[in-house]
């Protein structure tokens, strides 16, 4: 299709960003944030692709406002929300599918750090869909010679591969603010996407996503950028600040956050083993200190360091 028409929900750094670049290939872009005077209705009118990228807590209330309005049958959803809903612990988007069981559904994730990308500096992303011809629409949308587009066709893995690192990033930003060196990352590092497979192979995902871009490579992106907002509250922790004092000073949303405290709820439904997430979880929830963390993870009981089935 020539000048495909977009509707981006979610003016942030991330939805202005995917503005940018589509509007930069050639496709028809509106931008609507809830702060704007534009409509929601206005923004969405005779759209081909509805992409979401508004934080957690608002992809509810976004999917309600966009169920009350006339869409074309033909109208692809695209997600590019990293986080899990609160209530339900759902993704973003199982919420959308849920919403619009009809329509093909998106998954947008990648090592995308925001200010990057709007510095036109190279990129890859992932774009997965189960409806295949919507995920290649998509890739078509966004593909340029400094943003390259892959399909996948595991929508739920990729999805949980942009989430679930932002609590390793946490971590992560934990280390490098205690200076505990280059060895001690790695291995953080290494165990985190242990941990994450394993949360991500229980919620019916496939291993093999999870080291692909939308897994490792976004873990390794928001594990080693100081651009990383999650990565920053875990650096600022170990500094001695507060996690109220750090939010409070952050440019937009560290989903990490949320997402820890959702996975908690879901490990112990499904007798989940994730020492590393629940070592984070404790330190957001002020009851160990950072050293502390550091001190009961490597204090665990020993054992290989892979088994069938993994018990980490």
């Amino acid at each position: 299709m020539t000048n495909p028409k977009l509707a981006v929900l979610g003016a942030g750094a991330w939805g202005t960003a995917l503005a940018t670049l589509a509007k930069a290939n050639g496709c028809q872009v509106s931008l609507w944030s809830h702060r704007d005077s534009l409509p929601l209705a206005a923004a969405v009118e005779g759209a081909d692709v509805i992409l979401s990228a508004v934080s957690i807590k608002g992809v509810r209330s976004v999917v309600s406002q966009v169920q009350s309005l006339h869409l074309s049958t033909e109208t692809i959803f695209v997600t590019a929300t990293k986080g899990l809903d609160p209530e339900t612990t759902c993704t973003p988007s199982q919420v959308w599918q849920a919403a619009f069981p009809n329509y093909a559904v998106v998954v947008l994730s990648g090592p995308n750090l925001s200010k990057e990308i709007q510095h036109s500096l190279p990129a890859a992303t992932v774009v997965a869909s189960s409806v295949t011809s919507a995920a290649e629409f998509v890739q078509s949308a966004f593909s340029s010679n400094s943003f390259r587009v892959y399909t996948n066709p595991d929508p739920l893995g990729v999805e949980l591969g942009g989430t679930l690192k932002n609590t390793i990033a946490i971590a992560a930003g934990v280390c490098d603010g205690l200076q505990l060196g280059t060895n001690a990352k790695a291995a953080l590092v290494t165990r985190g996407l242990t941990e994450i497979i394993r949360i991500g192979n229980s919620w019916g995902a496939k291993t093999e996503t999870f080291y692909g871009l939308s897994g490792l490579g976004d873990l390794l992106a928001t594990c080693n950028s100081p651009l990383s907002r999650n990565y920053q509250v875990g650096y600022q922790l170990a500094l001695g600040k507060t996690l109220t004092e750090i939010l409070a000073h952050l440019e937009g949303t560290a989903e990490g956050v949320n997402t820890t405290e959702v996975l908690i709820q879901r490990s112990l439904w499904q007798n989940i083993s994730i020492p590393i997430t629940e070592q984070v979880y404790r330190l957001l929830q002020g009851k160990v200190t950072p050293r502390q963390a550091l001190l009961e993870l490597m204090l665990r009981d020993m054992k290989p360091e892979f088994s069938i089935p993994d018990q980490d």
